[in-house]
């Protein structure tokens, strides 16, 4: 099984690259934003690798980070997402704009993917929820609820209600959760909505 490849970049498409490694090119499927870090043609290239085998075909998935495989495999556990999907999702979220995404349980942020619809993104926020629980959203958030004796989560209580107000005010649910967290650690478990909203709102003018 090919787990990386180290080579010179041959050619680019819309939703792969060849990469020449000893004289042998490898046709890899990548997401928009792996395809974007790319080198110039004739340079030298590196993407780590999920191979998928099946009795009709061998294909090559290439990853500029190893962060963005992670996601890549945890999205693919889930019914209805394949690997056109998943590499749609990769193409307009960041690793840890999906965290956030699921954190904040915001469908609308995962149906900007081409194929995303509003029953395969409930899906994913539903299914990756406990799945993803390790990922930190930042020192005082996790995907499920609170880190371990911290501040309460944004998804409890008077966070809600905080990140409830910034997204009335027009900012997506991603971005009112995260600001939120940022408060919340910032200001302790005891703030107020509208202490909460103050700091939120500072977090995301910056």
């Amino acid at each position: 099984m090919i787990a990386k490849l180290t080579g010179v970049l041959d050619s680019v498409g819309q939703d792969w690259a060849v990469i020449d490694v000893g004289g042998v090119g490898y046709l890899v499927y990548c997401s928009g934003r792996t395809l974007s870090r790319l080198p110039a043609a004739g340079k030298p290239a590196m993407l780590h690798i999920e191979t998928h085998v099946r009795e009709d075909h061998i294909h090559l998935y290439g990853f500029s980070e190893e962060d963005e495989r992670a996601w890549y495999r945890l999205l693919t556990t889930v019914q209805g997402v394949g690997a056109r999907v998943a590499l749609a999702i990769l193409s307009v979220l960041a690793p840890n704009q999906i965290a956030q995404a699921i954190a904040a349980q915001d469908r609308t942020a995962l149906t900007r993917a081409d194929g995303v619809g509003p029953k395969v993104a409930a899906r994913i926020l539903n299914e990756l929820k406990d799945k993803a629980g390790g990922i930190v959203l930042g020192s005082s958030a996790r995907i499920g609820g609170a880190a371990a004796d911290g501040p309460p989560s944004p998804s409890d209580g008077v966070p809600a209600d905080a990140v409830s107000a910034l997204v009335n005010l027009g900012y997506s649910r991603s971005e009112a959760f995260a600001a939120v967290a940022h408060a919340v650690h910032r200001l302790g478990g005891e703030a107020t909505v509208e202490a909460l909203l103050r700091e939120g709102l500072v977090e995301l003018g910056r």
